[in-house]
């Protein structure tokens, strides 16, 4: 069970197929904000906390990204949620891929923004543990400011700027380090994305450095059945950057996955 994950579930009683949405590395479920507040009027919406980010606790630290995805299966359950689209960013678009790999029958629809899903290289896994290991010796706020106009463009709104700097430093050092070795040997999904059957929404974010246009137009290459938005003036976030733009391709993609559900919603549980 699962039920100690911080989550927000918002719930307007429609039969709409609901919407799971998964935050990156190192964030929580407030990097969602805008969708939370935007889709939650026509579906139910549920954004949890990974364990080690934001209120969920730290311990005890997952080891590979299955647990990460069972975490949120056994959330799920809890919730009555059988089935869903499920959309995550970054970190947490490669934990949608594994939901898919162990729990594929749940899942009406794929989101992936801003991700890739090749396996870590040896240069980056030692990349990802030096890296775990500094934030354990130093904390976050040395990394947060390193990286933050990659995360979001710089010319990004300053309070984006600083809501993204915010969840980075409050970030639990044990949890971030945890998560980045998990992720560090995390599987190849890619021979995975050629078998979805599922539709699937393919985004990234223009002058995104981290997981740039080309992995999202090779990511939508290798779906059978995927829709490709690029946002411009955006970088590794662009559901934040451009909050308008991103929900207008979510918006159309989930129009399609209501379309194709034959009662609106499966049974419950």
């Amino acid at each position: 069970m699962a039920p100690f994950l911080a989550y927000e579930d918002k719930d307007p009683g429609t039969r709409r197929v609901p919407l799971v949405l998964v935050h990156g590395h190192p964030f929580d479920r407030t990097m969602w904000a805008p969708q939370l507040d935007t889709f939650s009027t026509a579906r139910r919406v549920i954004a949890p906390d990974l364990r080690g980010y934001g209120a969920s606790p730290t311990m005890p630290a997952l080891t590979d990204f299955s647990g990460f995805a069972r975490d949120i299966e056994a959330l799920l359950d809890e919730l009555e949620v059988p089935s869903f689209v499920l959309a995550g960013l970054s970190m947490g678009g490669q934990i949608v891929m594994d939901c898919y790999r162990l729990f594929p029958g749940r899942v009406r629809g794929l989101v992936l923004a801003d991700t890739f899903p090749a396996a870590e290289t040896p240069e980056g896994v030692r990349a990802r543990d030096a890296m775990a290991d500094r934030l354990l010796r130093d904390g976050m706020r040395g990394y947060a400011d390193e990286v933050l106009e990659r995360m979001v463009a710089p010319h990004a709104p300053a309070e984006v700027k600083a809501h993204v700097h915010r969840m980075m430093t409050a970030t639990s050092p044990e949890g971030a380090a945890a998560a980045l070795r998990a992720r560090a040997r995390r599987p190849d999904y890619q021979s995975l994305l050629t078998r979805v059957p599922v539709p699937a929404l393919v985004v990234v974010g223009a002058d995104d450095t981290y997981t740039p246009v080309s992995d999202a137009r090779a990511m939508h290459a290798a779906l059978p059945d995927s829709a490709l938005r690029v946002i411009e003036g955006a970088a590794h976030m662009p559901n934040l950057e451009r909050p308008d733009e991103f929900d207008r391709a979510l918006r159309e993609f989930l129009a399609r996955v209501d379309a194709a559900e034959p009662s609106g919603t499966a049974p419950r549980l």
